[in-house]
């Protein structure tokens, strides 16, 4: 269904706990989380008939409602169900999954204590987010304007709608200079992250990630940290100085939509596809499958 609008596709989304067609899956255009971005989601994936980290995606889109200041009236179970549903109804096995929840439109305005919460989840067959073409020899990236807020200011540990914004602004820059995506720093200057996706660098054998202390902490940067270190690879989380980009030899970015995607330019800096980006690749495209066929089953 590759260009097809996503308001205009067959099936069936989970909306307030029943499946209802696609196209009637819609919300009122007084919503409060339109207005005010009082609005959470998550992107997770589904490999060989398995959700990846579901239970760990659904209890990060609780705890995001709660920095938000609402409760989605929905358990952890109840959500897992319902995207294991979904999958069933769409007929998907290569998939990938949006649950979304906001406040609804009882009330305008910055108070909203009383809005309904609303949950949906969406899915969908995705292909890597980038091509094969760009991942075989490295997607290149350009410097971002605007920087990842004060922790002080923004609930950085929630996925929410808002904080995105600047990351749609710099993606769209990056690709209109003929960059795939773009690297923002944070408000100190200092490296944080990709516009959708955690960054990592290579030195001398070692890999180096900025500590997520302003940015989201991804599930899939935990897990390559983990893969990394099972094969003995050292990673060392630490302040990153734009500077130090000169240094590094490889570099790669991680993300549900990512997945493991090699680097080949930042702005000036370039680097190569070395073998330790190469077997991360490997590494996670094996660990996202499903072991076994009862394992899919599950």
């Amino acid at each position: 269904m590759a260009g097809i609008p996503f308001d205009q596709r067959d099936g069936v989304i989970w909306y307030d706990g029943k499946l209802v067609p696609w196209a009637e899956a819609k919300v009122h255009v007084l919503s409060h989380g339109l207005h005010y971005a009082s609005s959470v989601f998550e992107g997770q994936r589904a490999y060989g008939g398995k959700i990846y980290r579901l239970q760990e995606h659904t209890e990060r889109l609780l705890f995001s409602a709660r920095e938000l200041g609402f409760e989605i009236p929905y358990s952890v179970e109840e959500i897992n169900s319902a995207c294991e549903l979904l999958m069933k109804e769409q007929g998907l096995v290569d998939a990938y999954f949006r649950p979304v929840a906001w406040r609804g439109s009882e009330a305008m305005g910055i108070a909203a204590q009383k809005n309904t919460i609303h949950l949906a989840i969406a899915a969908w067959e995705w292909p890597s987010y980038f091509s094969p073409e760009e991942k075989l020899k490295g997607i290149r990236l350009d410097m971002a304007t605007y920087r990842r807020p004060d922790p002080a200011t923004i609930p950085f540990r929630a996925k929410a709608a808002g904080l995105y914004m600047i990351c749609t602004i710099s993606k769209h820059a990056a690709e209109a200079k003929g960059y795939t995506d773009a690297l923002m720093l944070d408000y100190k200057g200092d490296v944080a992250e990709a516009t959708g996706a955690n960054v990592f660098f290579v030195k001398d054998g070692k890999i180096h990630t900025p500590k997520p202390d302003c940015f989201l902490d991804g599930i899939t940067r935990r897990s390559v940290i983990g893969l990394a270190k099972a094969r003995g690879i050292e990673v060392i989380e630490r302040v990153i100085k734009p500077e130090e980009l000169a240094d590094f030899e490889q570099c790669f970015l991680t993300g549900t939509a990512a997945e493991v995607t090699p680097v080949s330019e930042i702005g000036p800096y370039n680097f190569v596809v070395g073998d330790i980006v190469k077997q991360l690749v490997e590494d996670y495209a094996v660990e996202v499958q499903p072991k076994n066929a009862a394992q899919a089953a599950e």
